[in-house]
């Protein structure tokens, strides 16, 4: 799994502005989606705050069944995520990580979970956008910064509860700006 979030994003992650963004921000969430061949690829990172309001181990029994829906919820990789229905994607894999090996808390006080979803798809060719339910199940969530690698090109976006979509085009538009708001900067 590390293997393929490596390989397949290296462009990106040593471009000068993935460098720059902060590690870990409260309410936000990191994507990188890659498109290979009929693979589709979206690896997260995100707060464990920004799903449930702590970063420790789960206490109480209310904040023990929020933990476990949480899991379950990111677990549902075809509930959160909804690549391009022309594309006909299917679910091949979800690996979620455990924010707390062996029950412990970092010492720094910070909690991510990282999640890889791998979708295949019938229809690759049409695959160009992802739209995801994420600020719809997590309300602490207000941006996820996505970085993209596809067989059109690397970019990056934003995705807000507002604009909770991202799409990639070869951006051969008559309206550059229309174009800019839909595939994000190139």
């Amino acid at each position: 799994m590390k293997i393929i979030r490596i390989l397949g994003f290296a462009a990106a992650l040593l471009s000068p502005l993935a460098l720059a963004a902060p590690a870990h921000v409260h309410g936000a969430a990191k994507l990188d989606i890659s498109v290979d061949g009929d693979k589709l690829t979206i690896a997260m990172e995100m707060p464990l705050d920004s799903t449930l309001g702590f970063e420790r181990p789960a206490r109480t029994d209310t904040e023990k069944l929020a933990f476990a829906n949480a899991m379950t919820t990111l677990k549902n990789a075809a509930e959160i995520f909804t690549p391009s229905a022309a594309a006909a994607c299917r679910v091949a894999s979800v690996e979620v990580s455990d924010p707390f090996p062996g029950g412990k808390a970092k010492a720094d006080g910070h909690a991510d979970i990282d999640a890889d979803y791998i979708f295949r798809c019938a229809k690759p060719a049409a695959l160009n956008s992802v739209t995801t339910s994420l600020f719809k199940q997590f309300k602490r969530l207000h941006k996820i910064d996505v970085q993209r690698a596809t067989p059109n090109g690397q970019g990056k976006a934003s995705m807000t509860p507002e604009q909770p979509s991202v799409s990639w085009y070869s951006c051969c538009c008559r309206h550059m700006r229309e174009c800019s708001t839909i595939c994000g900067s190139a």
